[in-house]
């Protein structure tokens, strides 16, 4: 790295070129040049402002996992426009609580990776505080300094992955799934709707983070379920294999949706739905998508049958919907609602909490269904619920009434503690936006989310951490190297975040031939 070059020749003036004549000459001045710019360092005599710097993201206080993508911002400037500050330059300075200090300097803090990664690791448990110093009409400025949170609590997985969309209502124009590595900037599409043209797609959804085993859906005239997963070849090698499944079926409501793996990885829980949009009248509210009719079935996705209960399938005046397993397997929780009059009385659908047992030896279900929490009876409104995978708690989110909680500002994420009954509102991780599309990592100690509090339109992905006792920390914002430039120019959300704890590696080229050549597999039902 040139910095770190510059940085050994202001350590170790004597290794400077020694050439003869006028080569010597323009190699010394070279380096003065850049010795000069690189030494100067923290700005002698700047004047103190008694305010923190205006910066995008916020990052203030919020708490990160060592080995996290540098917190890169800008700054941005005074005033209702929301823009990027005119300054000759900004220089930011970090230290950390347990030892270390790195800085950058520019048009917008961008930190070496390298040198970030190394400080975030020497301070875990500890904090890094950050001064920033800001150079405008040449006259130097001292912001407040702001502090950041280092995590006891490692974050290892590899990376996320999300859908990325333009919020609209009628049609859209590009939609993909895509995977970012969280401790680089590296971005990349697993499919995107230019690999399928005119087929919208689900989001890519993992078996408990695992890369090898996913399932997503294609929407449109060769609308298929992918199932990816892990089989044993004749060989008796275990490779990764790919089917696409035609998962609609006379008999059943609607193509598979909303899906969620067993741990085992033998079986896949999806929804079925027949879901609509209204949009309101008169009312701060602008959207609403409901379903009028749903129902909850499991697939056994190495035989490709269709598990049903009669209990949580054509329930007659019951919608059921967003199914989860238990860490062991042994019980589908679903999301329960009254059946209304929709759209006449969508604002009266709540869903409460509910479960039944499920047995994985020969894919049956229990004879009764469990409510975990009333919340229709406390007037409010329960959906995606989500384990943790150490089997401690729940978390799910909370909205007035419905099923679609992106489109509820009002919806928050809440934390029902499984051993105990207890839940709480996760009060430093919720805003007063839409919280929700939530998930956790592989070691059950972070959880990542859409929020909309960026503008209460687009959906960004936040991350906080949960410590014993359930409580969470500030969150921030998925870093990017220029992340004002990023976020906005790029107007898309992001929906359904998941970790995955290795790469995701998907044969998005086949993908086209299989998908258009219709040779799906059908499924039965048992």
């Amino acid at each position: 790295m040139l910095h770190k070059l510059i940085s050994y020749f202001c350590s170790n003036p004597d290794s400077l070129p020694k050439q003869g004549g006028l080569g010597r000459v323009f190699s010394i001045g070279a380096c003065l040049t850049l010795l000069l710019t690189a030494c100067t360092g923290r700005p002698s005599e700047a004047v103190q402002i008694d305010q923190l710097p205006n910066i995008y993201p916020d990052y203030f206080d919020v708490t990160i996992p060592a080995g996290i993508a540098p917190l890169n911002f800008n700054l941005m400037a005074e005033g209702p426009l929301r823009k990027e500050a005119d300054v000759d330059k900004i220089y930011v300075e970090v230290k950390g609580s347990k030892g270390g200090e790195i800085s950058a300097s520019g048009q917008f803090a961008d930190f070496d990776i390298d040198d970030w990664n190394k400080l975030t690791r020497q301070n875990v448990g500890g904090t890094l505080t950050f001064s920033v110093f800001v150079k405008d009409d040449g006259n130097w400025m001292q912001y407040k300094d702001f502090v950041v949170n280092v995590s006891p609590y490692k974050l290892e997985d590899y990376g996320v992955t999300y859908r990325k969309l333009a919020p609209g209502y009628e049609v859209y124009s590009h939609i993909g799934n895509y995977q970012r590595d969280l401790h680089s900037w590296d971005e990349e599409a697993i499919i995107e709707s230019q690999s399928v043209p005119g087929q919208c797609m689900g989001c890519h959804t993992n078996n408990r983070t695992s890369p090898r085993q996913f399932t997503f859906q294609l929407r449109g005239a060769h609308g298929a379920t992918l199932i990816q997963r892990e089989v044993s070849n004749a060989q008796g090698k275990t490779e990764v294999r790919h089917e696409w499944i035609k998962s609609n079926h006379d008999s059943i409501l609607s193509k598979c949706v909303y899906p969620y793996w067993h741990p085992s990885g033998n079986y896949c829980a999806y929804s079925l739905n027949k879901i609509y949009q209204l949009f309101w009248t008169a009312h701060e509210r602008l959207i609403e998508v409901f379903d009028d009719g749903s129902d909850v079935v499991v697939m056994d996705v190495r035989t490709k049958e269709i598990l049903r209960s009669p209990l949580i399938e054509h329930t007659k005046g019951v919608y059921e919907t967003y199914p989860a397993f238990s860490v062991d397997g042994k019980t589908l929780y679903f999301c329960a609602s009254y059946a209304y009059i929709v759209p006449r009385y969508a604002d009266s659908v709540r869903y409460d909490l509910c479960s039944i047992p499920f047995d994985e030896k020969d894919g049956t279900f229990g004879n009764r269904i469990d409510t975990i929490i009333p919340a229709a009876s406390e007037g409010h409104s329960i959906t995606f619920p989500r384990p943790s995978y150490d089997g401690k708690w729940l978390l799910y989110s909370q909205a007035d009434f419905g099923n679609f909680p992106i489109n509820h500002k009002e919806a928050d994420l809440w934390l029902l503690n499984l051993e105990t009954g207890e839940r709480h509102a996760l009060t430093e991780a919720n805003s007063d936006c839409s919280e929700s599309f939530h998930n956790w990592s592989s070691n059950s100690r972070w959880i990542c989310y859409s929020s909309r509090r960026e503008d209460g339109l687009y959906g960004l992905l936040y991350f906080s951490s949960i410590d014993d006792e359930g409580r969470s920390t500030k969150p921030f914002l998925l870093p990017q190297r220029n992340p004002w430039q990023y976020y906005h120019s790029n107007k898309y959300s992001f929906n359904v975040p998941d970790f995955t704890c290795d790469k995701v590696d998907f044969d998005v080229h086949g993908a086209y031939q299989e998908v258009f050549g219709d040779a799906l597999i059908p499924v039965t039902l048992r």
